[in-house]
């Protein structure tokens, strides 16, 4: 899909990937970006910094696991510019490491911001997209989504759903006017990677890229209407060699388990 002319959403656009995203998709002179985020001051301040000359763009302040706070966006996009073309779900939370002592109230946390958010907008904005029989959702999931995060089950957990998720939109609605991408970068310098469980930050430094090179990978990724877009590719490799031999994938990622936490 071009950018040019579309009207783009972007959740969790006042920072990191999200800021990237509105920046870059900028470049592409769409009609209209929503940078939308929990920082209204943030969101705020994006939305200024991007050039009137290139395209229209507003903040809406929202909070991805509240389903009515989505709604609200999703209803407000619409009064003001009439459809959506891109709708990025893009929002999400990392840095709490730990698995079966976590609490019920942290893994519902996560399981709201990584999991319901995206379900909220899709039951949202698709809709709309079916009736003007075009759409597109980016779906910003993570390398844990196909892989798994070493020392925190919540991530890992959050994040296979949201692929799962994003699996079943492109099987179901594929056919019917609307392309799905899931987003699935490993370590990128931002203020996620920086909240990270010590053990997996280290592990994930090593091969961290700048969120606009993160951006550049996904204008490219929409534009092809892939579904999987992987700024680091060799996910993609690690991803196929845990489907060959999935006993032996097991063995390896405990193997670093203990490296990380030897170190």
């Amino acid at each position: 899909m071009k950018l040019n002319d579309k009207v783009i959403v972007v959740t969790g656009g006042a920072n990191g990937i999200g800021r990237a995203l509105c920046r870059r998709f900028a470049q592409e002179r769409p009609e209209a970006i929503v940078v939308a985020d929990i920082e209204q001051h943030a969101a705020d301040e994006v939305s200024r910094n991007i050039p009137t000359e290139l395209c229209k763009s507003i903040a809406k302040k929202t909070d991805v696991g509240k389903d009515d706070s989505v709604r609200a966006l999703i209803s407000h996009v619409l009064s003001e510019f009439g459809r959506i073309d891109l709708f990025c779900s893009n929002a999400g939370i990392g840095g709490s490491g730990g698995g079966v002592e976590v609490t019920n109230e942290e893994w519902q946390r996560f399981l709201d911001v990584n999991v319901l958010a995206h379900i909220y907008s899709a039951r949202a904005v698709i809709p709309g997209m079916l009736e003007q029989g075009s759409g597109y959702l980016l779906q910003t999931v993570s390398a844990a989504g196909m892989l798994m995060q070493i020392g925190s089950a919540p991530y890992t957990v959050s994040k296979h759903a949201a692929m799962a998720f994003a699996e079943w939109l492109a099987v179901t609605y594929g056919d019917r006017g609307i392309k799905v991408s899931a987003l699935c970068p490993q370590g990128v310098r931002t203020r996620m990677l920086g909240e990270a469980e010590p053990g997996a930050r280290a592990f994930l430094h090593a091969t961290a890229i700048e969120p606009e090179a993160v951006a550049e990978i996904v204008v490219k990724g929409i534009d092809a209407e892939q579904f999987l877009i992987l700024p680091h590719p060799e996910v993609g490799e690690y991803f196929r060699r845990r489907g060959a031999d999935h006993e032996r994938w097991l063995g390896g990622m405990r193997r670093l388990r203990k490296s990380l936490e030897d170190n």
